[in-house]
């Protein structure tokens, strides 16, 4: 059999043992020290705008507690796009809450702003004002922030930027996960980067920061004994993770300018073939990481399912789009508002290999599979 060819594996940058060894020779194996500071110190540099970051140990601990200091309880709304992964979504339950989900626009794949305006107010006419509206910038395809911005300031909620997928994609100049009143990072395996699992918190508020490391770190008051006053979280990132993510800051650019380069060849391999269309910024205001390269496959004989099953064959891992929120059996009950864009994209959409340590080898023999069936 041919050798793996994997969606999105880890891709190290050469330094990250350095750091590590570090870690281990001055003893720092614990969920803080001089390496999560200084980790912290790269995103925030990386990302600008003046922003504050707390490194977690995942993505959805980092949306947890955006949601927990937004003040989300039980019986409350959480307006959440359907086209994502599911944590973006899970947090909402883990308050209590009641997540919303609106459908996504053919542009982007992202949240519709027409049908967050319709959300907010369904939500309005039965007497709630949402807590806040969870974004997701799919695929680092950065959504449609200024429609969106303006209608959540009209309304004023707060709005949580999943940009969990979204490192170092940007919109009008400026990085995602830096627009809204939170931000979220993941670091897990298969993103951009990783520090094998992990997240961030990001924020322009640096107090909503500083309460994010007290809550993170079991919210221990200040006390020679242990002493708390508000329910705590073990979400911090160890020492050691955050070594790891310090290396591989150290060649994000790297990372990022072979996955948009996948995508290029991918889209060059395949321009003669009408039934494959592809995730497309829609200007040049918008830059995505294209940390997956996705694409459509709408033909009369050939369907997704076919595509992934053939490369499958060959050892080539694939993947659907994500199933939408209203369509997972979790959320059945969910309230939901939708122009069938998502359960479309479910249905004719794939994600092809796009790691970052793809070699052209490995492009050619994926092109060459999926060219068989056509």
């Amino acid at each position: 059999m041919n050798p793996k060819i994997w969606l999105s594996s880890p891709h190290m940058g050469g330094k990250e043992f350095e750091y590590v060894k570090e870690a281990f020779d001055t003893n720092w194996i614990a969920p803080l020290g001089p390496h999560v500071n200084g980790f912290e110190e790269d995103i925030q540099k990386y990302l600008g705008e003046q922003v504050h970051v707390a490194a977690l140990s995942a993505g959805t601990a980092a949306l947890h507690l955006a949601l927990v200091q937004l003040g989300v309880q039980a019986g409350d709304e959480v307006i959440c796009q359907s086209m994502t992964f599911s944590a973006s979504a899970n947090p909402i339950k883990y308050q209590g809450a009641v997540p919303v989900f609106v459908d996504s626009e053919p542009d982007t794949w992202n949240m519709d702003p027409e049908l967050l305006r319709k959300a907010i107010k369904g939500a309005f006419a039965k007497g709630k004002k949402p807590k806040a509206i969870i974004v997701v910038h799919l695929y680092g395809m950065p959504a449609k922030m200024d429609e969106i911005l303006t209608i959540a300031q009209e309304y004023q909620i707060p709005v949580i930027e999943d940009a969990a997928e979204a490192l170092g994609s940007s919109y009008k100049g400026q990085r995602m996960g830096t627009f809204g009143n939170f931000g979220i990072l993941s670091f897990n395996g298969n993103k951009i980067i990783t520090t094998s699992g992990g997240g961030a918190l990001v924020s322009k508020n640096d107090e909503w920061i500083k309460q994010t490391r007290f809550l993170a770190t079991q919210a221990r008051d200040v006390a020679p004994h242990y002493q708390h006053s508000h329910v705590g979280y073990n979400y911090r990132m160890s020492n050691v993770c955050a070594a790891i993510g310090r290396g591989q800051m150290e060649v994000v650019d790297d990372r990022i300018k072979q996955r948009r380069a996948n995508r290029t060849y991918y889209q060059e391999a395949f321009k003669d073939i009408q039934a494959i269309t592809f995730l497309t910024e829609p200007d040049d205001t918008y830059f995505s990481n294209h940390w997956l390269t996705a694409v459509i496959i709408d033909h009369p004989k050939v369907t997704r399912e076919d595509v992934r099953l053939h490369l499958e064959k060959d050892n080539i891992e694939s993947r659907p789009l994500w199933k939408p929120m209203h369509l997972q059996p979790v959320f059945e009950d969910a309230p939901f508002y939708g122009n069938g864009t998502s359960e479309r994209l479910f249905e004719k959409g794939l994600c092809l290999p796009s790691g970052s340590n793809l070699t052209e080898a490995d492009l050619q023999r994926v092109v060459g599979k999926v060219r068989e069936l056509f």
